[in-house]
């Protein structure tokens, strides 16, 4: 999974309770399976934000 929150729908109000944020600080993230597994099981757990992507078109 690629993540770019350039594209992401929800960014803004999003940004502050999303997974994305709280690990990278960044606005790109590649994400293997393994790793969007446990990100999954981290946030059921309460552990972290949960992934809130919502992709979309990038500006221009």
């Amino acid at each position: 999974m690629k993540i770019d929150c350039g594209t992401c729908t929800a960014r803004g109000p999003g940004c502050a309770d999303c997974v994305v944020t709280f690990l990278t600080i960044g606005t790109r993230a590649d994400l293997d399976d393994g790793e969007q597994a446990a990100i999954a099981v981290l946030a059921a757990s309460g552990l972290v934000p949960p992934l809130r992507l919502a992709p979309g078109e990038r500006a221009g």
